[in-house]
């Protein structure tokens, strides 16, 4: 960084989302921000602009002096085109070259999301992002892996919200299947137990880990 942030890119930074360290503002201001090493761009669309370390040190200071007022998250609209994950049992979840290197393409930018907004960068533990979207973000880790979602046709994984503060449920009709899943959400980063269903069989409770 050559030079201090204006006072409007102050204020971009100082009302970037507390979770994720997304940040809006003009393109001049975006621009100027990345240049100065204190957001970058994300490279999947819809192009979302987030904090650095270096950023989210200047948004802490200013809230020191003087902390804002706490606002409720608001889950963006994905515009259509914009990758989303298969959580399982989408009709139309069909393998195709395309799809996989979408796959591959938006886990990558999820990691540099994971190396930019962590303190130390480190890649192999979920971030504040991904908290806030637990289930997508479980099942992106699923489908970079390899794992297939389960179709309306098909078998396969299904990730679901449960009533556990920042756990996902993850189902599998094939035991070996379900431990492939399971070995998959390690890798990524999440901590994975297994329990037994009331009616017989075996599902996944995976949280992210913090450390």
């Amino acid at each position: 960084m050559t030079r201090p942030p204006t006072a409007a890119q102050r204020r971009v930074i100082e009302a970037a989302e507390p979770e994720t360290g997304r940040i809006t503002g003009t393109g001049t201001q975006l621009a100027r921000l990345v240049a100065l090493g204190l957001a970058f761009r994300h490279p999947r669309p819809p192009h979302d602009h987030f904090l650095t370390p270096a950023g989210h040190r200047i948004r802490e200071a200013a809230d020191a002096v003087s902390p804002p007022a706490p606002e409720p998250p608001v889950e963006p609209t994905a515009p259509s085109g914009v990758f989303t994950a298969r959580l399982g049992g989408e009709p139309d979840a069909v393998a195709t070259p395309a799809r996989a290197r979408d796959v591959r393409t938006a886990w990558q930018g999820l990691l540099e999301i994971r190396r930019m907004t962590h303190r130390d960068g480190a890649t192999d533990r979920p971030c504040a992002w991904e908290r806030g979207r637990l289930a997508h973000s479980a099942a992106l880790a699923l489908e970079a892996a390899g794992c297939v979602p389960a179709t309306a046709t098909q078998p396969g994984y299904r990730v679901t919200d449960t009533p556990q503060p920042e756990a996902v449920a993850v189902r599998h009709p094939d035991p070996a299947a379900l431990t492939d899943c399971a070995e998959a959400l390690r890798r990524a980063g999440w901590q994975v137990s297994e329990h037994a269903e009331t009616r017989g069989g075996r599902w996944l409770l995976a949280s992210p880990r913090r450390a």
